[in-house]
């Protein structure tokens, strides 16, 4: 009967030291480092990846996209990736290429990306896939993020409008997309208005498109024509292909405003001001967006002046006035004062 007893209260022990053990075995702990993710993922331990079309040194989009990669990876912790110079005939497959390996995260520089990137993100569920300056969102893991760049492209031509001296502007395309036609109308009819104001008769915006991003002997070809022509200032936004019309521009010795990067470092004289679009910013605003479960398919996620994407940059060559009425310009649109719609074509 002892023996028994013992027996007993031996098995009796042993259950309260494991119910003991069990009740109190150590719960997750916050990551001390910090967790950046929704579901408890850090965000270096994601997979992220940026396409882009062309050289990180183009001084131009695809720097001003890689500079927001950088800064991602410096300020969030993420490790994003990037692949360079990718064709259109192989956007399919490097869509695929990064899905099939299980990327998070698939992010790739321009409106062009856009058809590729919806098409293939049917198959691929899991991952999000996220066009910089895409307009369409066909599923639940397609996330474009914009840049208001005709909101960019209004600080362009109050530049330009005051620095023309017989007001005949010039404008040069990459392709002829919504984006592009949006932000050229905006710059035409801005600068063509305030270089009116100034009193400049008959001022006038002429357009064409290079229907090509890094053909650089194409722009220089197409702004000395429209230099010849009468143009005095230039404007470009066509990646690579603006090189060879700042070239141009300063060997007729007209007047060129950089965009989308600064572009003043090229040659000071010739490009006189810049609005770079602080993608910096941008993206760091994105990403949060993303690692904080916020950046929502079927949408089109979009940022301007009130986020700050968007600044200037100035040489000796801009007076204090022309500084002046611009930052005048900017506020206007910073307190709803712009009409952007009734500019579009």
């Amino acid at each position: 009967m002892k023996k028994s007893l013992v027996k007993l209260l031996s098995v009796i022990c042993i259950v309260a030291l494991f119910i003991g053990l069990v009740g109190c075995s150590p719960k997750e702990q916050p990551n001390d480092g910090g967790t950046d993710g929704t579901d408890g993922t850090k965000a270096e331990e994601l997979k992220i990846v940026l396409i882009l079309p062309g050289p990180i040194n183009d001084q131009s989009w695809n720097a001003t996209n890689y500079a927001g990669l950088v800064k991602c990876n410096e300020t969030l912790g993420t490790n994003m990736e990037y692949i360079e110079n990718v064709q259109s005939s192989d956007y399919e497959s490097t869509f695929r290429n990064y899905a099939e390996r299980g990327y998070d995260l698939i992010m790739a520089a321009g409106t062009q990306f856009d058809e590729a990137a919806n098409k293939v993100a049917e198959s691929y569920p899991d991952t999000t896939f996220v066009v910089v300056n895409g307009m369409v969102s066909t599923g639940p893991n397609v996330a474009p993020i914009f840049p208001k760049e005709y909101e960019a492209s209004y600080i362009a031509a109050l530049i330009a409008g005051e620095i023309t001296e017989n007001g005949q502007f010039a404008t040069i395309g990459g392709f002829p997309n919504d984006a592009m036609e949006k932000l050229l109308d905006v710059y035409e009819h801005v600068a063509v208005e305030v270089a009116t104001n100034r009193g400049i008769a008959d001022s006038k915006a002429v357009r064409a498109y290079a229907n090509s991003w890094d053909d650089v002997a194409l722009g220089k070809q197409m702004a000395e024509t429209m230099i010849d022509n009468g143009a005095d200032v230039m404007f470009v936004y066509a990646n690579q292909v603006g090189l060879g019309a700042i070239q141009a521009t300063k060997e007729k010795g007209a007047k060129y405003v950089g965009f989308s990067s600064d572009q003043t470092t090229i040659d000071k004289d010739t490009v006189v001001a810049s609005v770079p679009f602080d993608f910096e910013t941008f993206y760091t605003w994105a990403l949060q967006k993303f690692l904080d479960g916020e950046l929502d398919g079927n949408k089109v996620h979009m940022a301007g002046i009130a986020e700050g994407i968007f600044s200037t940059v100035y040489t000796d060559n801009i007076s204090q006035e022309v500084k002046d009425n611009v930052a005048a310009g900017i506020e206007s649109v910073k307190n709803g004062e712009v009409d952007f719609e009734s500019m579009f074509k």
